[in-house]
């Protein structure tokens, strides 16, 4: 997700289809995408202007333009009216595993997977200082209830990822829970800096120096 698609509302999900093949969506699909974007788009306007708390699904359904019923048939839970922009995101780890060049290693591909989006300011490293991207982030981390839905969101990119490393064994379920966490982390503290008044320009080289640092002692630990 780039900074203006974030500050925009729309998610086209680039940094999860890097090496994926992809197809134009039927008319049926784009007709869902679009559903998905525009009730997202009213719950998180007013989650940012009232609160994720105070708002009622009832008031969400209103805003869009549809029915309780409808809304969930899209949205499980109130929580993912605002996390499933992050839907995209939760095989990308595998994906960049699955479609590495041979001459890789799993890990060397993460890493520079994660490096480029430092390189763009993808927000999912945390790494991005649009003020709307910033907004949400804080609406995000500032919930308990969006932040507990995200650790669900998390736990499936780790089971993707051990697949795509090996599948159920316990080797590839500990490094896939490693490299997840590490990835979160690293995440969360760019976002802290930013957060309390850095720029992203200012926060980017010590970004890449602990991320670097970060997949450096996970090799150290993990099989390539």
């Amino acid at each position: 997700m780039t900074a203006e698609e974030a500050a925009s509302g729309t998610d086209t999900g680039a940094p999860g289809t890097i090496g994926a093949a992809t197809s134009a969506p039927g008319l049926r699909e784009r007709k869902k995408q679009r559903m998905y974007q525009s009730v997202s788009d009213a719950a998180i306007a007013l989650f940012l202007e009232k609160g994720f708390e105070n708002v009622p699904v009832a008031e969400v359904a209103a805003a869009a333009e549809i029915s309780k019923p409808t809304l969930f048939r899209y949205f499980p839970t109130k929580e993912d009216l605002v996390l499933h922009r992050f839907a995209d995101h939760q095989d990308e780890a595998a994906r960049v595993v699955t479609d590495r060049p041979a001459r890789r290693t799993p890990l060397e591909a993460l890493q520079r997977h994660f490096l480029d989006g430092l390189e763009r300011r993808d927000p999912v490293t945390g790494l991005c200082d649009n003020p709307h991207v910033l907004a949400f982030q804080r609406l995000m981390y500032g919930t308990p209830s969006l932040v507990a839905r995200m650790y669900e969101y998390q736990d499936r990119s780790e089971r993707a990822l051990a697949e795509a490393l090996g599948g159920e064994a316990l080797p590839a379920r500990l490094a896939a829970g490693q490299i997840i966490a590490v990835q979160r982390i690293l995440a969360l503290e760019n976002w802290r800096r930013i957060d309390a008044g850095e720029s992203a320009d200012e926060v980017w080289p010590d970004a890449v120096v602990s991320a670097n640092r970060a997949f450096g002692r996970l090799r150290s630990g993990l099989p390539h």
